[in-house]
This record gives C-alpha cells, sequence and structure tokens, in this order.
C-alpha cells in the first residue's frame, strides 16, 4: 500500500509554493504618455497612467517600496525634463525631479541597495543620480566639454544607462547622429574619485566605439555580459546587440547581433532568472526571446510608440 503524504510534506510544498514569484512587465507609450502593464506574454494588458504629455522614456520598478518611477524627456530644447513617481497601480502620480533639473532624461536605472536612481540626460549631456524622493541630485558625467546645454552635438548624448553596484560602475551609452556609426559605450566608478569634477573625470574607460545608435543598456553581471538595443539603420542597426563588459580597450571583440528586425528599437529588460529578454520599438511592439536571441515572439504590436521597458517580480499573490 502506498503510504499517504504527511502534514508536514504538505506543510512544506505549502511553503515552497508560497515563495514563488510571478513576472509582469511595465512599458511607456511615448505618444500618448502611457505606462501601460501587462504578463509576461502580453496577456492582461493595461494602462494603468495616462497622462497625454510629457513623452515618457525610463522606467524601473521598485517592488519592495512599492513605487514605480519614470523619465519625462520634455520638450528637447528646453530644460523642463522630470522624473515622476507613482504606487505599483499607478495611482498617487508625484513628481520627484522637477523641471530645470535635468534637461532630457532618457533611461531609468534603481540601485535598490543604496535606495538610488540613476539616469541619463541626452541634450544635458550628462549622466545622473538622486535619492529616491528626488533629493540630493548630482551629476556624475559631464560630456558636454565646455557646450552650452541643450547641446547640439550628439556625439555627446548620453541616452542609455546601467549599473555594476558590486563592481562599483555606471556604464551608459552616448548615441550619436542619426545612423552615423559614432556611437559609444563607456565605464566610469559610480563614485568620482576625490578631487575630479564630472567634466573632468580620469577614470572614464571607452568600451565600445563605432556602433550604429546605441540605446538602453542592460547587465547580466554574472556572465559579465552587457546587451543594448541599437536604433541605426540596418544590418546593425534596429537590432539587439552583447559584448563582454570587461573587454580590454581597442581589443574587444565586435558585438554579437542576437535580435533584429526591430522597428526603432528602444528599451530592453533582461530576465536573468529565465535567461530571456524583453524589448520594444517606436513601431509599438513588446517582444520576448532568449538571451541567444533564440525563441523569438511578438507579444504585442501597434500599442503606440514605444520606448522604455522594465520587467520585474512580484511574490506569487500579491
Amino acid at each position: 500500500m502506498t503510504p499517504m503524504p504527511s502534514s508536514r510534506a504538505s506543510k512544506s510544498e505549502t511553503v515552497k509554493f508560497a515563495a514563488k514569484t510571478v513576472g509582469r512587465l511595465f512599458f511607456m507609450d511615448l505618444a500618448a504618455g502611457r505606462i501601460l502593464t501587462s504578463n509576461p506574454d502580453g496577456s492582461h494588458l493595461k494602462t494603468i497612467v495616462s497622462e497625454g504629455r510629457r513623452l515618457p522614456d525610463g522606467i524601473v520598478v521598485d517592488v519592495a517600496g512599492g513605487h514605480i518611477y519614470w523619465t519625462n524627456m520634455g520638450n528637447p530644447k528646453a530644460n523642463d525634463g522630470t522624473i515622476d513617481r507613482a504606487d505599483l497601480d499607478g495611482k498617487n502620480v508625484t513628481n520627484i525631479v522637477p523641471p530645470g533639473a535635468t534637461f532630457t532624461p532618457k533611461q531609468l536605472q534603481l540601485d535598490a541597495k543604496n535606495r538610488k536612481l540613476y539616469w541619463s540626460d541626452r541634450e544635458g549631456m550628462r549622466v545622473m543620480r538622486s535619492n529616491l524622493d528626488g533629493s540630493k541630485i548630482e551629476t556624475l558625467v559631464d560630456t558636454s566639454q565646455g557646450d552650452a546645454r541643450p547641446g547640439a552635438d550628439a556625439t555627446r548624448w548620453c541616452v542609455g544607462i546601467a549599473l555594476d553596484v558590486e563592481g562599483g560602475n555606471v556604464y551608459w551609452t552616448q548615441k550619436g547622429p542619426d545612423n552615423a556609426g559614432l556611437g559609444r559605450i563607456f565605464r566610469a566608478n559610480l563614485e568620482p574619485r576625490k578631487g575630479q569634477t564630472p567634466a573632468k573625470r580620469q577614470d572614464i574607460e571607452l568600451l565600445y566605439d563605432n556602433l550604429p545608435e546605441p540605446i538602453d543598456l542592460d547587465l547580466d553581471l554574472n556572465n559579465r555580459m552587457m546587451y543594448w538595443t541599437d536604433r541605426g539603420d540596418p544590418p546593425r542597426g534596429n537590432t539587439v546587440n552583447r559584448a563582454p563588459m570587461d573587454a580590454a580597450p581597442g581589443n574587444g571583440k565586435n558585438p554579437e547581433i542576437v535580435f533584429n528586425h526591430l522597428m526603432e528599437g528602444i528599451g530592453l529588460s533582461l530576465d536573468l532568472t529565465n535567461r530571456r529578454m524583453f524589448l520594444t520599438d517606436l513601431g509599438g511592439s513588446v517582444y520576448s526571446a532568449n538571451l541567444d536571441g533564440s525563441n523569438a515572439k511578438n507579444l504585442l504590436f501597434a500599442e503606440g510608440n514605444l520606448s522604455g521597458i522594465a520587467y520585474v517580480e512580484f511574490p506569487a499573490g500579491s
């Protein structure tokens, strides 16, 4: 006779089940000024913020803190970019970085450990950060070389950003003019060295150059690989690329293209647990694929002009 399972085993199974998580996507429609959310397969799509203005671009989700944060580009020729915050359901929208503090904030990243936000400021030609409440705004890197803001030289525009908090580094893209092949990816210390100014840092490394138009960045820290979208023309543009994070300057291999045929690729978010990525394009599509580009799927289409995307996991049942 097969013994019945004990109540202790049942409790163990219950604990394991309760510890599971469920994934969720959050992404931006910059044309309509919306934040949308869906399941990772694109189902249960809904709009949770609808401002109808401001050109939202970068988004992060602080699950533990119960907030969504996003950047608004505003008018690229005016000093009116902002960063806003809302509850996870989109309610209680609050401005935390006001107009005048950053020109054109683009991709946004969360340092959950140190409770900081980091972003790239495109026409402001800066890499910046603040506390989660918007206080203590700092410029970490100033790429302007003395140019007045808003900057006209696209080679100095900072767009994508990614963090290696434990390694103490920030990574960012400078996209360059449209389809010019002058895009670059840089790295510097999260904490500037004593005596150095944002405009005159000696710790900045150029990792990759001659890229079509690199946009959003994300990192696979365990495997020391960086991934980014590229908005330039085919064959190298409208793609997702990956390359080693630690290649010696000038000695790195050419980036590997793992996804192509995007319609102006912008947003990128890695789900490292399940070895997959999610991405968006201005054509209005949300895609998923394995990190090597296999198993590619078009999850949603014709949803506006999509920009930033974030994949997050919530405790099951929350």
